[in-house]
């Protein structure tokens, strides 16, 4: 690769290698951020990228993972390699800290063998050699503050201990001193023992200084004060000055001990630091990769582009803290389609992708993540070279065009079938027909030398070129010609337009001079770019077309597989019905036949007798009896709820009798009252108006009716005890005289059997829960009421209302209807793990 300083300048991975030191702990991680390098090696490349991603796994899910005290020490433990040099007491307090942390990351890794993940990571910890000695010896010789213990050593705690005494000893003698000194108006009563030197002294006046015998140590800055340290504890003072210099004696040997101890393992030691320095390293890259976000995509051995969703990490943290969103990048170079030449406006985004490009191969190539979708693949390429900006040089002599033929030359000597050529603005710099036309033969010899590369390019002659020959595609920055911007999104596969007259036209630059331009640059030029700004915009309509066709098809076929599952559950619930109705009929039919065998066995076994024979009849009369009184129960519960219904009717008073009234008169007078008021009165189909209390019989049924409620186009009815729900528009309003001939025609018993078995039927039938979201208040409470009435029915003593969240309003409004309902015993929410608020439970009394 030429010129690598350069490359990084261009394409800003300098300031990628900036940001990625910030993530750093140490200066260990920082120095490996700097030796960050291109390599070309697939095995390199695979464990680096792999480490990063293992560590990004950790940054995510692991919270353990030891983050502290990465202090180097590697320059005193090199010092130290010379005899008779020892670490400081600082710096072995650095190296204790530092060396608990290598030794919690290698346990942290070896806890991971078991489950075994991070292999990548575990690889490089195995090789850590944690020595229990050391800390051991470190252990004995400081404490928890960094400082040497008094237990170091016996000696050193014998000279401790001689200083404390000695300490102690001047401390009362000064104290009687300074009392003797008050007694005597020697010194201020208020004044306090001081130091200077390290030695307690007396501050007192300058003219007193003769009065009291000592060395004078020091004056006060006006020189009104002297402070003397006491013949007296001299002798003691300098005892313990030669007892601080054995201490630091003792100290010494102490840590000269403890770093020959050490020194056969030093090597160990510093690759320690060294694998201190990787993990902060790849730990950095881990924390760059989630903030740009960053994956592994797909890697292979061999020199391919194959892209989606690719962003500029630089822009993207860029527009991330504007608010603003990256368009992505979706790109692909391979065997086929070598060399993308990519044409459009200026400030479309054209340089955007060449450096997305060149930034993301050489990141991935340093051991770096990337910000693209996983489904991608990364090649590896041996050399990237690029021709970006201007390199003009006056010392040199080189013009700016002298410069791209320079890196032409050294493009077409040094590339291979694995080097990736990434040029801006290809041509420029000389005249215009020139330029092109050496373009394209430099175009055509990357071509036959199977380079794989991204071109930028505004000559319409490599456009024309790219089209009609094999590895070279074209390629265009979309452009919205409605609003005269670019959109910044890639698209493979034609060229794009400049839009040079449209962004002159939006500028402000006279028609007339657009013109003149336009004529001098012949017709055919502009029909070619006319042509290519047709083809573009179609080809957007075209893809929103198909997209909105794929979105149905995905509609449609989320809709089928969701009425399918619920077209199983019905027939399953359907099975299990019928399945539940066929053993509760065999479990009756049982019972019956062995009453009846039972009664029969007892008859025959009493030979006739007449009280044997007279009982065993009234048991079974009484048997019969309570089959029969089932019938009658739920009979005399269908009443109650009748009469119920009648009561809640009447308590709604006079209002309601009145808007009935009017609702009647507006319809005889204007149907359009029928429209506004279609609770009220309802049309059907002999002409007449059902009204509340009418008597009714549903259409091919001659069993008549009393109407109980009505609700929009549906009406609770009663059919002698049974209640239900049916149209309007199913009713035909009779007159009384037609009910009693429809009565008188009826037998009773048939009426009675077959309102039985429909009660028996409801009660197979009827599920405890109901759905009402997305219904209006005023539906949902009808259907809920009617629910409950089915519930009290079929004494079901549990009722589920699925009523949502949302604002809660229709939960309020059902909950009101519940507390004026008179078989609602109580109601609750339902538990929060089975929806919570979502969900009414409702228990009803039986």
């Amino acid at each position: 690769m030429i010129y690598p300083e350069f490359f990084e300048e261009k394409i800003r991975f300098n300031r990628v290698r900036e940001l990625v030191k910030e993530q750093c702990l140490s200066s260990l991680g920082k120095e490996r951020v700097d030796e960050m390098r291109f390599v070309t090696l697939h095995d390199v490349i695979n464990r680096w990228v792999n480490q990063t991603n293992e560590f990004k796994q950790i940054c995510v899910e692991e919270s353990s993972f030891p983050t502290s005290y990465y202090i180097d020490v590697r320059g005193p433990l090199q010092r130290i390699r010379v005899e008779g040099l020892f670490l400081e007491e600082r710096e072995l307090f650095d190296m204790r800290r530092s060396l608990s942390s290598v030794k919690d990351i290698v346990r942290f890794f070896k806890n991971k063998e078991e489950s075994n993940t991070y292999p990548f990571l575990r690889e490089i910890a195995s090789k850590v050699m944690v020595y229990p000695y050391i800390f051991e010896r470190i252990d004995g010789i400081l404490n928890k503050f960094g400082k040497i213990k008094d237990t170091a050593s016996p000696e050193l705690a014998r000279i401790r201990n001689e200083m404390v005494k000695k300490q102690g000893s001047v401390s009362r003698r000064m104290a009687a001193i300074l009392n003797k000194a008050r007694q005597e108006g020697l010194v201020e009563a208020d004044t306090n023992v001081a130091i200077r030197d390290g030695r307690a002294v007396i501050p007192v006046p300058a003219g007193n200084k003769r009065k009291l015998n000592g060395i004078i140590h020091d004056e006060s800055a006006t020189g009104k004060t002297s402070f003397i340290e006491p013949t007296e504890i001299v002798e003691i003072n300098n005892e313990i000055r030669e007892l601080q210099y054995a201490e630091k004696r003792e100290m010494a040997r102490i840590l000269l001990a403890f770093s020959d101890s050490i020194r056969p393992y030093i090597d160990d030691l510093i690759y320690s630091y060294e694998f201190l320095g990787i993990m902060d390293f790849i730990r950095a890259k881990a924390k760059f990769a989630l903030r740009i976000n960053a994956c592994l995509p797909d890697m292979v051995n061999h020199a391919t582009v194959n892209w989606e969703q690719a962003t500029h990490p630089l822009l993207y943290l860029q527009h991330s803290a504007e608010g603003k969103e990256v368009v992505p990048l979706d790109i692909a170079l391979n065997k086929e389609q070598r060399i993308v030449l990519i044409s459009g406006p200026n400030a479309g985004g054209k340089s955007v992708c060449l450096q997305t490009v060149g930034l993301l191969q050489y990141m991935f190539q340093c051991g770096l993540l990337v910000p693209m979708d996983e489904r991608s693949t990364m090649g590896v390429y041996r050399n990237i070279f690029i021709d970006i900006g201007d390199q003009q040089s006056i010392e040199n002599d080189l013009s700016t065009y002298s410069s791209h033929l320079l890196n032409m030359k050294y493009f077409l000597k040094n590339g291979t079938p694995e080097t990736l050529v990434l040029i801006d603005e290809f041509g420029t710099g000389t005249e215009p027909a020139l330029g092109g036309a050496i373009a394209e033969s430099v175009l055509k010899e990357f071509n036959n030398m199977q380079l794989h590369g991204v071109i930028t390019t505004h000559y319409t002659n490599l456009k024309h070129y790219a089209s009609g020959v094999q590895g070279i595609e074209n390629g265009a920055m979309q452009f919205d010609t409605h609003q005269i911007k670019p959109l910044f999104k890639l698209l493979i596969g034609q060229p794009g337009s400049s839009f040079a007259f449209e962004i002159a036209r939006k500028i402000g630059l006279p028609e007339g001079l657009l013109d003149e331009a336009k004529m001098q640059i012949g017709e055919d030029h502009i029909n070619f770019d006319k042509h290519l700004r047709e083809i573009a915009r179609d080809k957007r309509y075209w893809e929103k077309k198909r997209d909105n066709i794929r979105r149905k098809d995905k509609q449609l076929e989320d809709v089928y597989d969701k009425y399918l599952g619920q077209l199983e559950n019905m027939k399953k619930e359907r099975n299990a019905i019928i399945e539940k109705a066929r053993k509760e009929a065999e479990e009756l039919m049982a019972t019956a036949n062995k009453k009846i065998e039972r009664t029969i066995r007892e008859i025959k076994e009493s030979q006739a007798e007449k009280e044997r024979t007279k009982q065993a009849r009234e048991s079974l009369t009484k048997f019969k009896g309570r089959l029969e009184h089932q019938d009658d129960k739920q009979k005399q519960k269908i009443e109650r709820e009748i009469e119920r219904i009648k009561n809640r009717q009447k308590k709604k008073g006079e209002k309601v009798v009145n808007e009935d009234a009017e609702s009647s008169e507006s319809f005889k007078d204007n149907d359009t009252a029928i429209r506004k008021e279609p609770v009220k009165t309802t049309k059907v189909k002999n002409d007449g108006v059902i009204r509340k209390g009418d008597k009714v019989r549903l259409e091919g049924q001659a069993l008549p009716g009393e109407v109980m409620e009505l609700n929009g186009k549906n009406a609770l009815v009663a059919f002698g005890q049974m209640l239900t729900n049916v149209k309007v528009t199913r009713l035909e309003k009779i007159s009384n005289k037609q009910v009693k001939q429809a009565l008188r025609g009826m037998n009773k018993q048939s009426l009675g059997a077959n309102l039985a078995e429909k009660v028996r039927n409801r009660k197979l039938t009827f599920k405890p829960d109901i759905d009402v979201r997305g219904q209006r208040a005023d539906e949902a409470i009808h259907n809920v009421t009617a629910h409950i009435d089915d519930a009290v029915m079929c004494e079901v003593e549990t009722v589920k209302i699925l009523h949502g969240k949302g604002n809660g309003i229709l939960r309020q409004m059902l909950r009101e209807m519940l507390n004026t309902m008179p078989h609602v015993k109580s109601f609750r929410d339902e538990h929060i793990q089975h929806g919570g608020s979502g969900i009414t439970i409702v228990e009803i009394d039986i």
